[in-house]
């Protein structure tokens, strides 16, 4: 019988990208196979009626991104007033708005916000 590069006897080769069983019987999950989503990140602060603008339209297109089945990830939320680095950063920009490496300032506009969901999630998924 051949073996695999990473196989015992009698276990088929190893095929370029199948992911390693953890143990014999393990059989792979979404969550084995796909790359957690990055957090959505609201840069803001307290009494700023844009921040709360945003904020408003993020969770309703999170909402209509969910109820649609796109992925949609965890929105959390920065006071840059409570980190020095934070506020001298953006206070002058806020509303922030950041997916991974790309920020959005003054993040104001429903579409630009979905623009930045769309363009950060959905790259290679069906149209």
């Amino acid at each position: 019988m051949s073996r695999g590069p990473a196989g015992r006897d009698g276990d088929a080769p190893m095929s370029e990208g199948r992911i390693p069983r953890a143990h014999p019987g393990h059989r792979p999950t979404i969550r084995d196979v796909t790359a957690p989503l990055p957090d959505l990140v609201l840069y803001a602060r307290g009494g700023c009626h844009l921040c709360d603008e945003t904020r408003s339209a993020l969770q309703t297109l999170l909402s209509d991104r969910q109820a649609r089945g796109l992925a949609t990830p965890r929105l959390v939320e920065r006071d840059i007033d409570t980190d020095e680095a934070l506020h001298d950063k953006y206070a002058f920009v806020i509303p922030v708005v950041a997916l991974g490496d790309t920020e959005l300032e003054l993040a104001t506009s429903p579409a630009r916000l979905r623009r930045l969901l769309a363009d950060g999630l959905d790259a290679g998924a069906p149209a």
